[in-house]
């Protein structure tokens, strides 16, 4: 069922998910680089409405593997780690400058890129098996490939995905289930629900009863989108 709010609907993938978002306790909030929805103006909108609802928020923006994708995008090796800066750099200005523009709220806001977990060790466990069920679970793969197929299309405008570019975008998708999974477990907070403005095609795999990669019994997954606008 889907909760409306004075900014956004809020839409729970599962029942469970619903229970966790009123407990309130923390909320990811996914940023993609080069996404245009992610504006210093939505990051605001968005650090508002959680502060409202939850005891910690933390922004996590993908910052790894990007070069790679530009370079698999038909980039020459340097042009693509200068252009993976540039907009690495950008987001993350758009993300301290949207947290400023909130103003005090109360509640903790931290900001990371995915790179910051090296050396984290349930975020390098997690990695590990994603890793495990991408070479091993063929309905897993399909959904990764699925995702990965979507995002090329959207950048390469061709039909055809090339090996390199989809082996890129499966690390660039590998990179970010960990905190699909288990944010509790990375982040050390009792519950938590990761935010983003559409669905995935993974959730339905993730919180499926039965065995395989599952999403921990304290995650939960939300799609979050300004009140108006279709998911």
């Amino acid at each position: 069922m889907a909760i409306t709010t004075e900014a956004f609907t809020v839409q729970p993938f599962t029942r469970s998910c619903h229970h966790i978002w009123d407990e309130g306790d923390h909320v990811l909030i996914g940023v993609s680089p080069g996404n245009s929805y992610f504006s210093a103006g939505r990051i605001t909108e968005l650090v508002r409405w959680a502060s409202a609802r939850f005891s910690r928020i933390d922004i996590v923006y993908a910052d790894l593997h990007v070069a790679d994708l530009f370079s698999a995008l038909g980039y020459e090796r340097d042009h693509a780690a200068r252009r993976a800066s540039k907009e690495l750099k950008a987001v993350r200005r758009r993300i301290l400058r949207g947290i400023e523009d909130a103003g005090p709220q109360g509640t903790p806001v931290d900001v990371h890129g995915l790179s910051e977990f090296a050396g984290n060790p349930v975020y390098e466990l997690l990695h590990r098996r994603v890793r495990h069920f991408l070479s091993t679970d063929p309905h897993f793969r399909a959904g990764c490939e699925h995702m990965a197929a979507h995002f090329l299309a959207t950048k390469a405008g061709e039909p055809a995905v090339s090996a390199e570019q989809l082996s890129a975008c499966l690390d660039y998708i590998v990179a970010e289930l960990p905190f699909f999974l288990d944010t509790p477990g990375i982040l050390g907070v009792p519950s938590s629900v990761s935010c983003y403005h559409a669905p995935i095609p993974l959730t339905e795999l993730l919180y499926a009863k039965g065995g395989g990669l599952r999403a921990s019994r304290n995650q939960a997954y939300a799609v979050v989108r300004p009140e108006g606008i279709a998911a």
